[in-house]
């Protein structure tokens, strides 16, 4: 029932409450605590009340959790995803999807623990090779989807396996260890009181939430996963658009590559193993649609933080790794389940 200004009301400022939600069916505005009015509030914040719910319970059944210690403790364990599940983000959005990133940052992170052996002191040099390494394999993910179309989950499996395989052959089948000191102040150094993995996370998400808002390059990532066919017709050359995702999925999988190992300052060979499902996991959760044309960056960063503080959580209470396995499929399932349910809604 939408709701109407009251002539007589001496409070216009009052009615005007009322007209801030839109209806989840017609998209006009409903009446203030009307069931219309809470159903609207349901599926839009339904991923803040349930990470709000969850961050309730784990601090009634451990004090540990909430404690800016604690706290800090999640940030940590978010920095690495955080970089990943951006890029996964850019990909999703044009209706792809990118499975090597986890092979992406094991072989950046080899690459890197080499250069740091072989160049102790050059820590920069360390940096710019893991970069340009998932660079490299991101632009070959590009190649393969935009100008060669090969679907992306072929195309991305590939060099999934291909990458794991080669981060072996860097490191001769053996984790690359005796790293320099230098090598592990790349992730352990603190400015303004964050480890610079966090200070890149929240950069990171804040630069390309912006980008995606208020630039035509998110414009032209919209466009193309929404309808490839009208983007192309309105000038928009997908094939660079979906070439750009790839590289730039791949070139934040370096970072966090070398991130990682420089905080356990070594360089094993199965780093990032699994790490491409929790961040498409973080992808979906935060609302966007694996067919592409809809999303956004800070979807991504809540459903980021609820998968961590879900994994964190757990851990204070021992709940055993494969039953925490159990619950976060489940929860997958589920929000992939509300937004199918609130596309038809809103149909």
């Amino acid at each position: 029932m939408t709701a109407e200004l009251d002539e007589n009301d001496p409070s216009p400022g009052a009615s005007a409450l009322s007209h801030v939600v839109a209806s989840p069916v017609t998209g006009e505005p409903v009446k203030l605590f009307s069931r219309q009015w809470f159903s609207a509030i349901l599926l839009r914040y339904s991923m803040v009340i349930v990470v709000l719910l969850v961050i309730a319970y784990f601090s009634y059944r451990s004090a540990r959790f909430a404690t800016p210690d604690n706290l800090v403790t999640i940030l940590v364990a978010a920095a690495p995803f955080a970089l990943i599940a951006l890029g996964q983000t850019l990909v999703i959005l044009t209706g792809g999807i990118d499975l090597s990133v986890g092979s992406v940052i094991a072989v950046s992170a080899m690459a890197g623990a080499a250069t740091a052996k072989a160049n102790p002191g050059q820590v920069w040099m360390t940096v710019l090779v893991a970069m340009m390494v998932g660079l490299s394999v991101g632009a070959v993910n590009g190649i393969l989807v935009s100008r060669i179309n090969v679907p992306p989950f072929i195309a991305t499996l590939g060099t999934l396996t291909a990458g794991s395989g080669l981060a072996y052959v860097i490191g001769g089948g053996a984790p690359i260890n005796g790293l320099p000191a230098e090598f592990g102040a790349i992730a352990n150094t603190k400015i303004l009181g964050l480890q610079i993995p966090v200070l890149l996370m929240i950069v990171g998400i804040i630069a390309v939430a912006v980008i995606m808002k208020r630039t035509t390059y998110g414009m032209r990532v919209y466009a193309v996963g929404g309808n490839r066919n009208a983007a192309e017709i309105a000038g928009i050359n997908a094939k660079n658009v979906l070439f750009s995702v790839y590289a730039i999925s791949g070139l934040l999988a370096g970072i966090s590559g070398v991130m990682l190992a420089s905080r356990v300052i070594s360089g094993p060979p199965n780093l990032g193993q699994g790490y491409e499902l929790d961040a498409i996991a973080a992808v979906v959760i935060g609302g966007a649609s694996l067919m592409g044309g809809r999303g956004s960056i800070w979807g991504t960063a809540l459903g980021l933080f609820m998968i961590m503080t879900l994994n964190n959580g757990l851990d204070i209470l021992v709940v055993p790794a494969y039953w925490q396995d159990v619950i976060k499929g489940v929860l997958i399932v589920a929000a992939v389940a509300v937004d199918v349910w609130s596309s038809r809604r809103r149909t």
